[in-house]
């Protein structure tokens, strides 16, 4: 890869012209990564202005998230491995350009099938940017403290960006309309778009080609399962549909297994799960996603749908976590240092799995401040101090040439949970509140199993935790102290 532009043409000198260059690599990737992330929260608090608008079913709703959750997980791989070979810059600004473009389009959508075909090219957008910004950061800062600070901002950016586009999308759906959350995409798109030729380095082309049956392979397994999970809300689990959906995404998730093993240029190497701590990395990653991603479409809907919040009212409502969650992350670095990534990592989860349980009991006589905002802090801190160690366990120990990959395996694993963790909870709370005659009730009784829901998810990935990276980090420093 060819060095990023430094240091000796500054007049200030090498180091501080490497900073200067470094910032602005950062601020780019972080910011560009930030509108991403922006786009899987902002649509939240904008849900029931969205839904009245264009007067969209509950199905329909959930398929505006799902759909993007779901083709942004599925591409990802292959945005990665496109990195790898057409270059790591040209193609983060191509995905700038689609997710921009998307983005307009979910603006000035006129119906639910214009927002949901839109949602779905923004995901296509946001898959091959995603990765591009990890992979780009990995290769532009040096391994060790450097890299640790620049992780330690991309995991801030992660609980941030989700954090802050509910604030902005609640803001934005008052003051103006539930479309201007993505027409603020523009602006920021175009102005990436223009910087990244001047400062991000370019990488070189890898020879090789698309792994095109895995990328087919992962998208359409994962979408058929997810199918499989949004149909069982209004078929059942035992209707022809959702049964042969999940049973054709299974036999497709197998063979890709399979077509990786044999591909001469796997679009999935498996040798990137022989690493303990890498495997539960993921793992942990795609169930506590699948919480969070339950946590914040429901409790939005239930701030409005039955403490009467306006939008604005329930994007200001996390704002308790989103302070948490960024003075948390900060730290994270310090944190890292001292104790490693995995006791970060354990800790976090368990703060957070205590606050969504905690905010499970969430009924129609519910008080923001006891049973919504203190719970809220547990949560922000748990994600602030769990993402980023995440992040550096996903890509520990990965060579080079290996880089695309493991970070399309971070992002894919992100998105896959979100949009499987979304299908579940709906599936199973879904169903169980329909007894309730009353909107509020009703609402209040579906977010209260969702989230109980969510607990059990993060729970798991707490189990996870403890079996695969725990392990893999005692082993590690077993090594290190007989050397």
């Amino acid at each position: 890869m060819s060095a990023p532009a430094t240091a000796n043409t500054s007049p200030e000198g090498p180091s501080t012209g490497r900073v200067s260059q470094q910032t602005a690599i950062l601020t780019i990737i972080l910011l560009s990564y930030f509108m991403v992330l922006l786009d899987n929260s902002v649509i939240f608090t904008a849900l029931p202005s969205l839904q009245a608008d264009l007067d969209l079913t509950p199905g329909e709703l959930s398929w505006v998230q799902d759909i993007y959750t779901l083709v942004f997980g599925g591409f990802l791989l292959l945005g990665a491995r496109a990195g790898d070979l057409l270059g790591r810059r040209r193609v983060f600004i191509a995905g700038l350009a689609i997710f921009t473009l998307a983005s307009f389009l979910i603006g000035i959508a006129p119906a639910g099938w214009w927002i949901i075909a839109s949602r779905a090219l923004q995901g296509i957008g946001a898959a091959i940017v995603a990765p591009a910004t990890l992979s780009l950061l990995t290769s532009s800062f040096a391994e060790g403290n450097e890299r640790s600070r620049a992780i330690s901002w991309y995991g801030a950016t992660v609980g941030i960006g989700a954090s802050l586009g509910l604030v902005l999308g609640g803001a934005l759906t008052s003051w103006i309309s539930w479309r201007a959350g993505f027409f603020v995409n523009v602006p920021i798109g175009i102005a990436m778009i223009a910087l990244a030729p001047k400062y991000l380095p370019e990488s070189e082309r890898q020879r090789g080609k698309f792994d095109l049956p895995g990328a087919l392979l992962a998208t359409f397994g994962v979408g058929a399962v997810v199918f499989g999970v949004i149909e069982s809300v209004e078929q059942g689990w035992n209707s022809l549909t959702t049964l042969s959906s999940l049973a054709i995404g299974v036999i497709l998730l197998a063979a890709l297994v399979f077509n990786e093993r044999r591909a001469a240029q796997p679009i999935m190497p498996l040798r990137l799960f022989a690493s303990r701590e890498r495997t539960g990395a993921y793992i942990v990653r795609l169930l506590f996603l699948g919480a969070m991603i339950g946590f914040f479409y429901f409790s939005s809907q239930f701030m409005q749908g039955v403490l009467g919040f306006t939008p604005l009212q329930a994007g200001a409502g996390f704002l308790p976590m989103t302070i948490v969650n960024f003075a948390v992350a900060l730290s994270s670095p310090a944190i890292t240092r001292r104790f490693g990534t995995t006791l970060p990592i354990v800790v976090g989860i368990a703060i957070a799995c205590a606050g969504v349980l905690w905010l499970s009991h969430v009924h129609v006589n519910t008080n923001y401040l006891t049973d919504l905002a203190l719970p809220m802090l547990l949560i922000g801190a748990g994600q602030g101090l769990a993402f980023a160690p995440l992040t550096s366990a996903g890509i520990a120990g990965v060579a080079v040439e290996d880089a695309g990959a493991a970070s399309g395996l971070v992002n894919t694993f992100h998105q896959v949970g979100m949009s499987l963790g979304l299908a579940v909870v709906v599936a199973v709370a879904t169903p169980v509140a329909t007894s309730e005659d009353d909107d509020a009730a009703r609402l209040a009784l579906e977010s209260s199993v969702a989230l109980s829901t969510g607990s059990l998810f993060i729970v798991l990935s707490l189990v996870v935790a403890f079996v695969l990276i725990v392990p893999a980090a005692v082993s590690s420093r077993r090594k290190l102290s007989q050397k």
